[in-house]
């Protein structure tokens, strides 16, 4: 595989053991902590394509959702995966972060439901531009 997953997650040990799973599945990884810290990395990157963003949704400052719309912005077609140790019920009820119809990964999860979560949105076709 030569995909490159932005991974971001404002704990570091999760970065660092999500990190290592990724790259034990072959991909390429760049790690943050947080959002502010991503599309930093992003921008520094600039000529780095990244495939999937894997992303905390509940992070302090800018959560989630609001990364990936901005990190969309940059790099148009971006694919992206929610992961939370929230139930999806509580991210909606004390966050008012709907995930319905997108995909997402509960924690804990194992390497066995991560490689399999990123095969199913890496090989989803792309969503048609609306417009």
């Amino acid at each position: 595989m030569s995909e490159t997953i932005l991974l971001v997650d404002d704990e570091p040990q999760v970065v660092s053991l999500v990190r290592e799973m990724l790259l034990r599945e072959g991909y390429k990884v760049l790690g943050a902590c947080g959002g502010a810290e991503a599309l930093e990395l992003v921008k520094s990157n600039a000529d780095t394509r990244v495939d999937l963003l894997l992303t905390d949704i509940v992070m302090p400052g800018l959560n989630g959702r609001e990364l990936a719309e901005r990190l969309k912005e940059m790099r148009p077609g971006l694919k992206v995966l929610y992961m939370s140790g929230f139930m999806k019920e509580a991210i909606l009820k004390y966050y008012g972060i709907s995930i319905v119809g997108i995909p997402f990964l509960q924690k804990p999860f194992t390497r066995d439901m991560l490689r399999r979560k990123l095969r199913e949105v890496l090989d989803a076709p792309s969503a048609a531009k609306a417009g």
